[in-house]
């Protein structure tokens, strides 16, 4: 199986505002997984966390077994696209992803939307190659 690249594409004329790159290219990928918008479910006891970080973390975890299914992980994710409920969120998140992807830097979007249910405050989903 040829060796995985996944290449950041950052041109020149546009800024740079954080750790995530504009595109990305993948050469020598085989298989690509398309990670569902993944919520904060519910924990061990059924509830879902009040806060935005608790709500986020778990949802990231969501997203990371989903990829462990497929044996992959955060290395190989080329595309994130994150839901906020309310503009609020928006450094919390970047901070909890950014400790999450530490220096891999997939493409990424962000858009403040009504999440399905009213508790939910965030919602994310992902493509990953390998």
């Amino acid at each position: 199986m040829p060796d995985l690249a996944i290449e950041p594409l950052n041109p020149s004329i546009l800024p740079m505002s954080g750790k995530y790159s504009h595109g990305v290219q993948v050469d020598g990928a085989q298989r690509m997984v398309f990670v569902s918008g993944q919520v904060p479910w519910g924990n061990e006891h059924g509830r879902v966390p009040e806060t935005f970080e608790a709500q986020c973390r778990m949802v990231w975890r969501n997203v990371l077994a989903v990829l462990s299914e497929a044996g992959m992980g955060i290395r190989n994710l080329v595309k994130v696209t994150t839901y906020l409920s309310d503009r609020q969120y928006r450094a919390l998140n970047a901070k909890i992803r950014e400790e999450v992807l530490g220096d891999h830097a997939p493409a990424l979007t962000v858009v403040i939307a009504d999440i399905y249910a009213e508790n939910w405050l965030l919602e994310i989903e992902a493509v990953a190659m390998a």
